[in-house]
């Protein structure tokens, strides 16, 4: 029980105050008077002010509470690491031990998983939940056992108590590890992305190498070795093979020795994009359709058109002199021999041989195909003539030769079952309102195709042939009326959709591919697309980063295209194989950042456990003695730890009386004014 004394005045305090000043100034009034009962009256006036200020004696009946200690233990990734599981599990009871021993102590213990989404160490979360949840007046201390390799220190609450950190692990541990700056999300194709690497070694590294080896792997192909310096940052240039997603994988083998090899690893995915698609586009005589195949190229920003148009014919005699053209010689030298390798595809619309192209010059632009490039082949009757493009060195690489007949007739275009499971072909829209396509009026007939044949038209003939030619890929349209689409003739067609498909496939898009596995990931879950021109497909091989392998079967979900999806139980690169069909994806980093850093560490946490005068010690060197301290003194030293008592309690009850019964004051009071004037009048 304890007692206080309290005031609860009759009159307010100002009221008290005045009369206070006014009594101060009678009894020196008195004592300048020399008056013989002053004394006598400044006891009565005391006792009648302290009459009003109302004191009381308040009785409290207390009950004392326990201190509270919060140990926060570690369990993240890291702490999986060689000897700090064992570690952990001695500390934890020995803490215990040390705990239940000490008198009036409660202990509160939280242990602290890895934070989601890959966001590591959340310690000074944890204790900030705590404190929310115990009053800070009974917190005596706070004890956490980890590596000190947190992520949120900038996060500290106010402390009110030590913290104190007990690290895990050894001071003899050493760890090598990649690290990878600058990586941009996108990268221009061809061009190079310079990236920035760094390969470290943290703690105590045996005889620290000058070089170390590293391997390189684009979309999990062979890998290249190169060596880089220890301790450096070294800038490499790395060229985008294709468009599309680029996953870069960088490694560093293991050594000897260190802590973990899952901070060896960096993960780069890279969307690659094309500059400027450079087209060339050859037009022979002038009709309808030339329009639309230059309205489409132009209507994209991010093509360069170069159009290369037949206005007057070699033979055309028509008696102008020649110096009063306004046309200009076209630089055909330059385009077909010198700079040809400069386009991404080259479009032969209703052209047919006079002698402007000469043979050597078409020859040149077979080597392109071969060499990679892409030709697409508008046919128009001038095909099926003697002065057909096919009759040049052009032939070698088109899909499929004609007959020399045309066919002057309504048809309507057909998709054909190869072509439903084509990218090109499959799925495009009916865009008129019956649901079926307008007709076109005029076809070449094409025999011996070669490739894939995805449109039929005329009695089932080939209308539309792809084909692969070394590395370059060809088509021939065997029509010039796909502008009557366009025109909306009996309804139109998808002719903008069809054409524009047809360019990014030759162009080696990747959302284009016939034969491909793809995989889009959403956190640890995985999307699997595997696209094929085959009736069936086998299951999908997923391999995991640690080696493990999972076999997947997949589910047709439209003609050519199977999907399904995998939940990933780890954090890394993922390779996926089915066929002849490869992928790889990367789920969330390759390296966690649990394993960033993975050395022990108190310097992380020095700023905040030296707020409150805590301590960093070794677990290695055996857990430390617990004391108590007092509020603001050092709390920590050479083999122990400091608890601050904090001695609270709670209040049972409260109880209050006069600290003198009335009657007795006024009886005083009375008592002493008698005697004064008693005094006073015998003077």
């Amino acid at each position: 029980m304890t007692q206080t004394i309290l005031f609860d005045p009759l009159l307010p305090w100002p009221v008290i105050w005045a009369l206070t000043a006014v009594t101060v100034l009678g009894l020196a009034l008195a004592i300048w008077a020399r008056m013989r009962g002053w004394l006598l009256r400044a006891g009565a006036a005391l006792g009648l002010l302290a009459m009003l200020a109302g004191p009381v004696v308040q009785n409290e009946n207390t009950a004392p509470l326990s201190d509270i200690v919060v140990v926060v233990a570690d369990k993240t990734a890291s702490q999986s690491l060689p000897a700090r599981p064992e570690q952990m599990a001695e500390a934890e009871e020995e803490l215990r031990q040390a705990l239940e021993a000490r008198p009036n102590t409660e202990t509160r213990w939280i242990t602290l998983p890895d934070a989601a989404d890959d966001s590591g160490t959340a310690l000074m979360q944890a204790v900030s939940d705590a404190l929310a949840d115990a009053p800070r007046g009974r917190i005596a201390g706070i004890i956490a056992l980890s590596d000190g390799q947190i992520h949120d220190a900038d996060q500290a609450p106010d402390l009110p108590a030590p913290l104190h950190l007990l690290l895990t692990g050894k001071d003899s541990d050493w760890d090598r590890r990649l690290v990878v700056r600058n990586a941009p999300a996108f990268g221009i194709i061809g061009e190079p992305v310079t990236l920035t690497l760094r390969i470290e070694d943290q703690g105590a590294a045996p005889d620290a190498a000058a070089t170390a080896p590293l391997e390189i792997a684009i979309d999990g192909a062979e890998p290249k070795r190169f060596t880089l310096p220890v301790g450096v940052d070294f800038e490499l240039p790395i060229a985008l093979p294709h468009g599309g997603r680029n996953v870069i994988e960088f490694s560093v083998p293991e050594a000897a020795g260190e802590l973990t090899a899952r901070n060896n690893t960096a993960l780069i995915q890279i969307n690659g994009v094309r500059d400027r698609l450079r087209v060339l586009l050859v037009s022979g005589e002038p009709h309808p359709g030339g329009r639309t195949w230059r309205n489409l190229l132009k209507s994209d920003s991010s093509v360069d058109l170069v159009h290369f148009t037949i206005l007057r014919p070699p033979e055309k005699q028509d008696g102008v002199p020649v110096d009063e053209l306004s046309l200009i010689a076209f630089p055909t030298r330059e385009l077909f021999l010198e700079k040809i390798d400069d386009f991404d595809l080259i479009i032969f619309e209703r052209y047919k041989r006079r002698g402007i192209l000469p043979a050597i010059y078409l020859d040149n632009v077979a080597d392109y195909v071969a060499k990679g490039g892409a030709v697409l082949i508008a046919a128009g009757p001038d095909f099926a003539s003697a002065a057909s493009i096919y009759r040049s060195p052009l032939s070698a690489v088109l899909p499929a030769s004609p007959t020399a007949r045309v066919f002057e007739q309504p048809y309507l275009p057909q998709v054909t079952d190869l072509g439903a499971r084509h990218p090109v072909t499959s799925g495009l829209k009916r865009e008129s309102t019956d649901g079926t396509w307008g007709r076109w009026l005029r076809q070449i007939d094409l025999q011996e195709p070669q490739g894939h044949v995805l449109m039929e038209g005329v009695e089932d003939r080939p209308l539309l042939v792809l084909n692969r030619e070394g590395e370059g890929r060809v088509a021939l349209l065997a029509s010039d009326h796909a502008w009557l689409w366009s025109r909306g003739y009996e309804g139109g067609g998808p002719q903008l959709e069809l054409l524009r498909r047809l360019a990014h496939w030759m162009m080696k898009e990747p959302e284009l591919e016939e034969e491909v596995l793809t995989a889009e990931a959403t956190g640890q879950k995985m999307q699997i697309t595997r696209r094929t021109l085959q009736d069936s497909i086998g299951a999908v091989t997923i391999t995991a980063p640690d080696g493990s392998e999972t076999v997947l079967d997949l589910q047709e979900r439209a003609p050519g295209v199977w999907q399904g999806s995998y939940t990933g139980a780890e954090i890394g690169l993922y390779h996926l194989s089915e066929g002849d069909a490869s992928a790889v994806i990367g789920l969330g980093p390759a390296a966690p950042r649990e394993f960033g850093e993975t050395v022990a560490t108190g310097e992380v946490l020095r700023p905040v456990v030296a707020t409150a005068r805590g301590g960093i010690l070794r677990l290695e060197d055996g857990l430390p003695r617990l004391r108590d301290v007092r509020e603001g003194r050092p709390a920590a030293g050479r083999g122990w730890i400091g608890l601050t008592p904090r001695e609270a309690y709670e209040t049972l009850s409260v109880s209050q009386h006069p600290l003198l019964p009335a009657w007795l004051v006024l009886l005083v009071i009375a008592a002493l004014i008698t005697a004064g004037w008693l005094r006073e009048g015998r003077g």
